[in-house]
C-alpha cells in the first residue's frame, strides 16, 4: 500500500396545559415557552406577562423535513412589556432555530448547519457528530486514561489528574474524513451547505498537551507511533505517528470554554489539529506507545482510500485545503439583481489559508476574496467577496490555497487523480448555480 503520512407525555397535552396557564389572549406552546424562558421550570413568569401589547408570531422550526411552525407571544412594543428574568441556561431567540441533521443516528453522522452560522466559531451544540456505536455516556468520576507500552512509567490518569496538569487552548477545525461523500457520490441540486460539507466544525479546544503527558510517563527512544483506543462500544482504535504528538496534539476536555458535550467525546478525547476527525479518538481511554502502527480494523477495513491506479492510500491523516460558499446557497432565493455578498469558509490541515479566489462564471475567471481576520493555522477562515449580480444565470465557486502553495483541485482533476471509488478527503472545488429568477441550487458538476 502507498502510505501518505501528509454519529410518556404528548407534546399536544403539554401545549394544552401551558395554554391554559397563560392569560387570556396569550398563546404559548411548550417549545416556544422553553425557547423564550430557557431554564424556567414552570414558565410562570412568561405566563404572567401582561397581555397588553402582545402579538402572536409564527416561528419557523428547524429544517427537519417538517413544515410545522410554532406560535409564540412577542410584545408589539418590547419597551412596554417586561421580559423574563435570568435563567440557568441561555436560550436562542425563538426566531433562530439552527439544528444538526439528521437526528436519531446511532452509527453514522449528523451535520453542522454551516449556512446558519456567522464568523468561524461553531457553537458547542451544533458541532457535527460521527458515531460508530452511539454516544458513550461516561461518569467523569470513573474516567481513566491509561498510557503504557514503550514507556518508563506506565500511568493511569484520572480526569482530575488531567485537569491538574498545565493546560493549553487551540482554535482549530475538526473534519470527518468522509465529509463531502454524498455530494461526490450522489449530488442533488437541492443540497444545502450542511448536506454538502456539514461534517466540519471549528472552535477553541482546551486540554493537556500530549508532550506533557509523555514526559510524565517517559517515552522510550524505540517508540515511533502511539495507538489510541476509544471508550465507546465500538472501541475505535487508530495509530498515530509520534511526531504528531510532539507537534501539537492534546487530550482535550473542553470546547469553547465548557466541558466537551457527550457526543463530542466527554469527558476527554484525543485532538490532532489538521488530522482527519476519526483519528481524533473520542472518549479516549488508552494510549499505547509502540514501534509501529497497530493495523487495527478501523485503519484497514475503513479509512484506507482506494485510488484510480488500483493502489490504496493509507494513513492519509492530513486534511487537504478546502473551501465552501455558504451564502448564497440552496435554498436561498435572491431578491433581484444588485450587490450580493458571497461568503463562505476555507480551511487546511497543512496550516493557514493564504488566499481564497471566487469565480462567478463557472471557473473561467477568478477574483480574490477578502479573508476575515484573524487567519489562524489549522482553523476555519471566513472569506467574503462583494459581487454585483446582473440578474443573468451564473455559477459561483470558491477555491482555497494554503500557505504551502497547495490549491484545491477542480472536480475533473480530483476524479482523475483519486478515481470514482475514492471514499475520503473530498476537497475538490464546489459551486452553486444561480438562475435568473434568483433560485440557488448546488452545482452537481464542476
Amino acid at each position: 500500500m502507498e502510505k501518505d503520512t501528509n454519529p410518556g407525555r404528548s407534546e399536544a397535552t403539554d401545549d394544552a396545559q401551558i395554554e391554559s396557564a397563560g392569560t387570556p389572549g396569550q398563546r404559548l406552546t411548550r417549545r416556544g415557552l422553553l425557547a423564550a424562558a430557557a431554564a424556567s421550570a414552570s414558565g410562570a413568569v412568561l405566563a404572567s406577562l401582561p397581555a397588553a401589547g402582545q402579538t402572536s408570531a409564527r416561528v419557523p422550526q428547524p429544517a427537519t423535513g417538517s413544515a410545522a411552525v410554532e406560535s409564540v407571544s412577542i410584545p408589539a412594543d418590547p419597551t412596554r412589556a417586561p421580559g423574563p428574568p435570568t435563567s440557568a441556561l441561555g436560550a436562542r431567540s425563538p426566531f433562530e432555530q439552527p439544528a444538526r441533521a439528521p437526528t436519531g443516528v446511532t452509527s453514522g453522522s449528523s451535520m453542522t448547519p454551516l449556512q446558519a452560522l456567522s464568523g468561524t466559531i461553531t457553537p458547542a451544540d451544533l458541532v457535527f457528530e460521527r458515531h460508530h456505536a452511539g454516544v458513550a455516556l461516561i461518569d467523569p468520576a470513573r474516567y481513566q486514561l491509561m498510557i503504557h507500552g514503550l514507556v518508563e512509567r506506565p500511568t493511569v490518569f484520572s480526569l482530575a489528574d488531567l485537569r491538574r496538569l498545565p493546560s493549553v487552548s487551540r482554535t482549530v477545525f475538526l473534519e470527518c474524513s468522509g465529509n463531502g461523500r454524498a455530494a461526490f457520490r450522489a449530488p442533488k441540486a437541492e443540497m444545502t451547505p450542511q448536506n454538502v460539507d456539514g461534517l466540519t466544525s471549528n472552535g477553541e479546544w482546551t486540554g493537556v498537551a500530549l508532550t506533557t503527558l509523555f514526559r510524565e510517563v517517559g517515552v522510550r527512544r524505540t517508540a515511533s507511533w502511539f495507538r489510541a483506543e476509544g471508550g465507546d462500544a465500538a472501541r475505535l482504535s487508530r495509530s498515530i505517528p509520534l511526531e504528531k504528538a510532539l507537534a501539537d496534539a492534546m487530550i482535550a476536555y473542553a470546547f469553547n470554554g465548557e466541558p466537551l458535550r457527550p457526543a463530542n467525546g466527554y469527558p476527554a478525547r484525543l485532538l490532532l489539529p489538521g488530522y482527519e476527525g476519526n483519528s481524533c479518538v473520542k472518549w479516549v481511554r488508552r494510549l499505547e506507545l509502540a514501534d509501529g502502527p497497530g493495523m487495527f480494523r478501523d485503519e484497514t477495513s475503513k479509512y484506507t482510500d482506494p485510488l484510480a491506479d488500483g493502489t490504496s492510500r493509507q494513513f492519509s491523516f492530513v486534511m487537504d485545503a478546502k473551501s465552501l460558499i455558504t451564502a448564497p446557497a440552496y435554498p436561498e432565493r435572491l431578491a433581484g439583481a444588485g450587490w450580493i455578498p458571497i461568503s463562505g469558509l476555507a480551511w487546511s490541515g497543512r496550516g493557514r489559508i493564504a488566499r481564497v479566489d471566487v469565480s462567478v462564471d463557472g471557473g473561467r475567471n477568478w477574483m480574490r476574496a477578502e479573508l476575515q481576520e484573524p487567519v489562524l493555522a489549522l482553523a476555519h477562515t471566513r472569506f467574503t467577496l462583494m459581487w454585483e449580480w446582473d440578474g443573468a444565470a451564473a455559477t459561483i465557486m470558491s477555491r482555497a490555497t494554503d500557505e504551502t502553495g497547495y490549491t484545491q483541485p477542480t472536480l475533473a482533476e480530483f476524479r482523475a487523480k483519486r478515481g470514482a471509488g475514492t471514499d475520503y478527503h473530498f476537497n475538490y472545488i464546489r459551486g452553486w448555480v444561480i438562475q435568473p429568477d434568483g433560485r440557488v441550487s448546488f452545482a452537481m458538476e464542476g
